[in-house]
Formats: structure tokens, sequence, C-alpha cells
């Protein structure tokens, strides 16, 4: 089991710090207050409508790019010098996390001197109620 939970939240770590540094692009394309068309990959298809702007009338039809950017560094930490402090927390830490999974082997044995009731009248037979 914990080798289970253990590749689990690895996978899961793995999986965050990819999706961290990845980047995309949802390109939208509406007419009007409708969406029409919606692309990941490039540029989404328009709808037909596309008027050219006249000095009294807006064109009904409009992009919208969405672009979500990821990191392009991950930061280190580099521990430069390690305190008095820092090495007792390290040390406290340490023991209480192992004292942790320490496996006690306890036994109960509590159907040692348990005998099973004696039945001295079976009742199945005597009434011939069986089920099937």
């Amino acid at each position: 089991m914990k080798q289970f939970l253990t590749k689990i939240s690895s996978f899961t770590l793995a999986f965050l710090v990819l999706f961290s540094t990845f980047s995309f692009t949802v390109d939208t394309h509406y007419c009007g207050d409708f969406l029409v068309d919606i692309s990941f990959i490039g540029e989404s298809d328009a709808c037909g409508m596309s008027m050219e702007k006249i000095s009294e009338k807006k064109s009904c039809c409009k992009n919208e790019v969405h672009q979500i950017e990821g990191q392009d560094t991950l930061q280190t930490n580099k521990i430069k010098n390690i305190t008095f402090e820092n090495q007792q927390f390290l040390a406290a830490f340490f023991i209480a996390y192992k004292d942790l999974f320490v496996e006690v082997d306890t036994e109960n044995n509590f159907y040692k001197n348990f005998s099973p009731p004696d039945f001295s009248f079976d009742y199945q037979i005597s009434y011939q109620s069986f089920l099937i």
C-alpha cells in the first residue's frame, strides 16, 4: 500500500511539473453574442459574415485570443550553509518520521480458549425444514 501511494504521489508531482511549464493558446470566434468556433491549435474559422467597417456600422464578428503561459524556467533553491538550528530541526524531523513507521507485532488470541457451543438438538432435521 505504501509503494502504491508513493507511485501515485510521484506521478502527480511529475504531472504538475510538466503542466506548470506548458503553455497554450485558445482562439475563439464570436458572431454577435454567439460562440461560433474554438481552436486550440491555430486560428479559429470565421463564420462567413465578416463585414467591412463602414463609417456608421461596426462589425458583428470578433475574435478573442486567450493565451495561457507557463513558466519558462524552474526555480531551484540551494542551501549554501546549514546552521545549528537547521541541523537540530532536521535531526528531530528524521527521528520523529522514522518512529512513525515502526511495525509493532501484537498477537490477539481472543479465540484461543474458545470452543463452539454444543448443539444437542438438530432443529432442521426434527422439523424437516430445509432451505433450498
